[in-house]
């Protein structure tokens, strides 16, 4: 694959150190992934490694039957597999495709021959592995803290962050999984944000309309840890 690092999408590639990106870059495959495309089965041997390039992929731990709620999102500032970088060959969570994504997909064992001939990639990627990290115990402590509506608020100001535009597709039933509540909080914690004049929320959709006004709203649990992916990483800024 004949790319220099400028042209691709991917944040966390664009990061890596170029004799890093020399080891992977000619195994990586351009895929399209649609809808709940699975990217990870909790238990699972992991099979392949995806740097995203567009939409969002998130993170779901499961409790017991309808009690599903998400504890991470990845878009095109991450990857999955971040438990191969940690040492281990068996996903923790369900992953799937939120929004239809464009990624770079590599082979497990080809991913881990790159992580075993260099000395730097391993450790450069602990850093995200951190950084995804720090924004799930920032997603616990909001869901124990906060308001519907500030989760929500959180939620949707991270989701614009990774996307292009101010038009997340999303449904009510979903929005309810992401957030660990039934579907009736969403539809209040949407009303509430559009009497706001924060959002538009249609059928399927929610429109940003007012991100400063969002951020907010999110009463501090926004911010910091994308702070933290910014300084872990070395990037200078977060939004797509």
């Amino acid at each position: 694959m004949d790319r220099e690092v400028k042209r691709h999408k991917s944040a966390l590639l664009r990061c890596l150190a170029p004799a890093d990106l020399k080891l992977i870059e000619p195994h990586l495959r351009e895929t399209f992934l649609e809808l709940r495309t699975p990217l990870e089965t909790a238990g699972q041997p992991i099979d392949r490694v995806y740097f995203l390039e567009s939409g969002l992929a998130s993170v779901v731990a499961k409790k017991r039957a309808n009690g599903d709620a998400e504890v991470g999102i990845i878009g095109f500032e991450g990857m999955t597999g971040t438990a191969l970088v940690m040492g281990d060959d068996r996903a923790t969570h369900d992953c799937f495709i939120q929004m239809t994504s464009e990624a770079l997909m590599i082979e497990t064992p080809l991913f881990m021959a790159a992580l075993d001939k260099s000395k730097t990639l391993r450790p450069f990627l602990l850093r995200y592995v951190h950084a995804l990290h720090i924004q799930a115990t920032y997603t616990a402590l909001t869901n124990a803290r906060s308001k519907i509506e500030e989760r929500l608020a959180r939620w949707l100001v991270m989701c614009g962050d990774r996307v292009v535009g101010n038009r997340i597709g999303i449904t009510h039933e979903f929005l309810a999984v992401m957030l660990g509540v039934r579907r009736p909080g969403v539809t209040i914690a949407l009303q509430i944000l559009e009497g706001r004049g924060l959002i538009q929320s249609r059928r399927g959709e929610v429109i940003i309309r007012d991100r400063k006004g969002l951020i907010e709203q999110c009463s501090g649990s926004y911010g910091e840890p994308e702070a933290e992916y910014r300084r872990l990483l070395g990037v200078d800024g977060w939004q797509h």
